[in-house]
């Protein structure tokens, strides 16, 4: 590797971390932030805001990445989330941080769609292959030390510097992109689907910000939330036919005609809904149900973290030799064996069982979620990689969302008589979204269909 991927490699690394530490570092600060700003209503907010604009950007820029080049996008979204880090810091109320947390995700949206199209187009998909396991390390370690830098800053410094801390950081993968990652982008016209991004966000924000808004699940929703529903499906199918009809369209629908990406998406999806189901309700299982402390269920979380990273790594080296399909099947069945243990937990069930089913959910991830990024990047040239990346990260995000909401409406139904059946009730879900999963994988193919990166 020459020193130019070198530097790169390390402006990206640093860059994954940025955004991968900021939610788990707001975790800890999150109650003293609202004992100092107040505003104890909109705490939920705090997360669900940045989720939303995340969401909405990553495809949109994906597609920008692949017509103006992942330079140019890249250190824009960097700088945004930047702004938008320093703008919370000095926020001096509720209101005045959930608009900068917005402007934080913007930027985010752009930060690692781009950075994994990065790795695309300059590394071959061998070493890829051995480098999603050095990036599932980066995530893993923002997952153990994120709670512990929000709790230095909170009880040594200020809240502020949660945010502040960004700076310094961010500036590093800025500088170090800007000097050693070039790119060679052919001058041609360029048209921009302005229709498309605007329909496109809107049905799109329109749709999380309904369910974020009923309370991240609440089967109550009023006739006005199924009436933005209702008409977040309407913009979505004006944006899918103006996608058929535009020279240049923002999401190209073709794109999902390959077989391995159509999969991909869908399975990606499905896993999604299970992360997000382990990650919000195992810790109220322990906490809750089995009445440990917060801090004892984040220990019983840690697996997961260190699962991650170490079946990423084989996730990558097996690949080259047995092909998506397999590595794919391999994760979604260590996801489905933990599964079925979280689906005969009662609160009866001996503690040490969690961590053992939180390693078995790590693992499945890291092979999962490694296998299809590399797969879905090696099905496409340069001139959609971006979009083929993005579009990725963005049903990955839907997943979470819809996942949170679906998961909670259930644990909802069984509020406040007994929150130990709802919980149950959300494992057997999962363990069904993961038999989906499951089935779902066998139809990839075993092979992408290689395409050299070539620009412009």
């Amino acid at each position: 590797m020459n020193s130019s991927k070198r530097n790169t490699l390390i402006a990206l690394l640093v860059a994954t971390f940025l955004t991968a530490i900021d939610t788990t570092v707001m975790s800890t600060a999150t109650s003293t932030i609202v004992r100092d700003l107040g505003g104890s209503e909109l705490i939920s907010w705090v997360f669900s805001i940045y989720l939303l604009t995340t969401a909405v950007t990553t495809p949109i820029y994906g597609k920008l990445a692949d017509l103006f080049g992942r330079k140019p996008v890249f250190l824009f979204g960097t700088s945004l989330f930047l702004l938008g880090s320093v703008l919370c810091g000095l926020s001096g109320s509720m209101t005045q941080l959930l608009v900068f947390r917005g402007l934080q995700g913007l930027g985010a949206g752009a930060v690692q769609p781009i950075t994994l199209t990065i790795i695309g187009d300059i590394f071959t998909k061998e070493e890829r292959a051995k480098l999603m396991g050095l990036f599932s390390v980066i995530w893993g370690v923002a997952g153990l030390v994120g709670p512990l830098v929000g709790g230095f800053f909170v009880d040594f410094v200020s809240w502020h510097w949660i945010f502040y801390i960004n700076l310094p950081v961010g500036l590093v993968s800025i500088l170090l992109v800007s000097r050693f990652f070039h790119e060679q982008i052919a001058k041609k016209k360029v048209y921009i689907d302005y229709g498309g991004a605007i329909l496109f966000s809107l049905s799109i924000g329109l749709f999380l910000y309904t369910l974020l808004a009923s309370g991240e699940g609440n089967v109550s929703m009023s006739g006005g939330s199924y009436l933005l529903l209702a008409f977040s499906i309407l913009l979505f199918v004006l944006f899918l036919g103006l996608e058929a009809k535009v020279r240049e369209p923002m999401l190209p629908l073709p794109l999902f005609k390959n077989r391995m990406i159509a999969f991909a998406q869908v399975v990606s999806f499905l896993q999604a809904v299970v992360l997000i189901g382990s990650s919000a309700y195992m810790p109220i299982w322990i906490q809750n149900v089995l009445g440990h402390s917060a801090m004892f269920a984040g220990f019983a979380m840690l697996p997961t973290s260190i699962g991650w990273p170490i079946a990423a790594s084989l996730s990558g080296r097996m690949l080259l030799k047995t092909g998506y399909r397999r590595v794919t099947v391999i994760g979604m069945t260590l996801l489905i064996v933990a599964a079925l243990g979280l689906v005969m937990l009662t609160p009866q069930s001996p503690f040490w069982i969690i961590p053992i089913l939180q390693t078995f959910l790590g693992a499945g991830f890291g092979f999962v979620s490694t296998a299809l990024t590399i797969a879905v990047q090696s099905s496409v040239g340069w001139q959609q990689r971006g979009i083929a990346t993005g579009s990725l990260q963005f049903v990955r995000t839907m997943g979470q969302t819809v996942g949170v909401a679906l998961l909670g409406a259930w644990l909802n139904l069984y509020l406040p008589a007994s929150q130990a059946e709802g919980l149950m009730g959300i494992f057997k879900w999962m363990m069904l979204t993961t038999a989906v999963g499951l089935v779902l994988s066998f139809f990839l193919p075993s092979q992408a269909e290689e395409v050299q990166p070539n620009q412009g």
